[in-house]
């Protein structure tokens, strides 16, 4: 294609030559030096998706206690809810991803550029068994939810699901390498000792006809939820790190819905294995509300946990897997507070000291992770800078970015050259 002139310093210049070639490929496809400025449909994008997360989720949670409390028992049911909407996700395949996945902003999972050059799709074999293995621990962790949100109070219940993101923590250190940092090991202090005064919390505002023992049952399966849902995040992180090599947006809707596909058959042999079905009729019956109301309040809550996925995705991909986290993360407080207006729970002492915990080891834990994302896009910026100084010649620029370089050449015509590139 003819000679191509690269604008480098000459200082640089036999170290740049050996690494031209090296670099080439990635310089050629980056379009941008710093990230675009958010227009205003970007902001109404990200409120959208924020509110669907949070309301999704408080909706879901707050409908699981209301079919418990008014009749309610099957808990392979209340899981099966969680999961069965999925289908709802498909119409996403239809929506085209207009991510740069060269803005520094991407949420890239691998941050090699030369690994990823040369990296090969996955075998069908290894995503197979990556859907199965995580569809699994997604089911027993609807499952344990169930479970907590039957036997205990939903705003104990909440607090207590917080400590997930402690769980995030100390399994990403294993699974990938993350460092406990002051702010990592305070939140996970805080969380800890969020969930800790729940389990000496007097048992007065529990839910009608549970025992001590069953409250206990509960808070422990809460835990394991949590637990199991920290491994989950790890696990997904590592996936894509190691198997899939690379977080596109149909990679991540693949992965969402094939774990949904295959969490709702295991829920649903649990469900016909248990025998729970057979009792569906009487207990549609002896709803407090009504049989309408009882189906509305499962497609309520089918509905509202995909509307939950749905706002979760478009984070994702819209700002950062790290913020959608934690807008999931800020509904955790919140659900408490509406149980207060629409089931009357009291808000003692202990469990307010517990929320702002929960709420303080949240911040901490999430400015942690704010700085960390700060300087990977500041270590991305930097890189690109340098491609485009040595290839700002290349006839794939824009204007912009030539006339740019080029004002650079003439305030400095000293400190660089201009070398023909074959």
């Amino acid at each position: 294609m003819g000679d191509e002139l690269a604008l480098v310093p000459r200082d640089q210049g036999a170290k740049e030559e050996n690494s031209y070639h090296s670099t080439s490929t990635i310089t050629n496809n980056q379009s941008t030096l710093t990230p675009k400025p958010k227009n205003f449909r970007w902001w109404i994008r990200v409120a959208l998706y924020s509110f669907f997360v949070l309301s999704g989720q408080s909706v879901a949670t707050l409908l699981g206690r209301l079919y418990y409390n008014k009749g309610g028992n099957s808990k392979w049911l209340a899981t099966l809810v969680q999961l069965v909407g999925f289908p709802i996700l498909l119409f996403l395949y239809f929506i085209p991803s207009h991510k740069d996945p060269n803005d520094p902003n991407y949420p890239h999972i691998q941050t090699n550029p030369e690994a990823q050059s040369h990296s090969q799709s996955p075998s069908l074999k290894s995503l197979a068994l990556v859907y199965l293995s995580l569809g699994t621990i997604v089911a027993l962790n609807c499952y344990l939810y169930s479970i907590g949100l039957m036997y205990l109070p939903v705003s104990t219940y909440s607090l207590i699901s917080s400590s997930q993101l402690a769980f995030n923590a100390i399994f990403s250190f294993f699974l990938n390498a993350q460092k406990f940092t002051p702010y990592i090991t305070n939140s996970l202090v805080l969380l800890t000792i969020s969930s800790a005064l729940l389990v000496f919390h007097s048992n007065s505002e529990d839910p009608k006809g549970v025992s001590r023992g069953k409250y206990a049952l509960g808070f422990a399966c809460t835990i394991g939820a949590s637990a199991g849902y920290g491994l989950l995040l790890s696990l997904n992180q590592l996936c894509f790190r190691r198997v899939i090599r690379k977080e596109t947006f149909r990679a991540v809707l693949d992965m969402l819905v094939y774990q949904s596909l295959v969490s709702s058959v295991i829920v649903m042999v649990g469900f016909f294995a248990s025998g729970e079905w057979e009792h569906l009729r009487a207990e549609m019956d002896g709803y407090e509300l009504g049989k309408v109301r009882y189906v509305m309040n499962l497609v309520g809550t089918a509905i509202a946990w995909q509307v939950f996925m749905i706002g979760a995705v478009g984070l994702i991909f819209d700002v950062s897997s790290l913020f959608s986290n934690s807008i999931s993360a800020v509904g955790l407080p919140i659900v408490p507070i509406l149980a207060v207006v629409f089931f009357g729970e009291r808000m003692d002492g202990v469990k307010v000291i517990s929320m702002i915990l929960a709420v303080w080891g949240f911040v901490s834990y999430v400015y942690q992770h704010y700085l960390e994302d700060a300087e990977l896009k500041a270590q991305r910026k930097s890189v690109g800078l340098k491609h485009k100084i040595m290839h700002f010649h290349n006839p794939k620029l824009n204007f912009t970015f030539k006339k740019r370089y080029q004002e650079i050449l003439n305030s400095n015509p000293n400190e660089y050259d201009l070398r023909p590139r074959n």
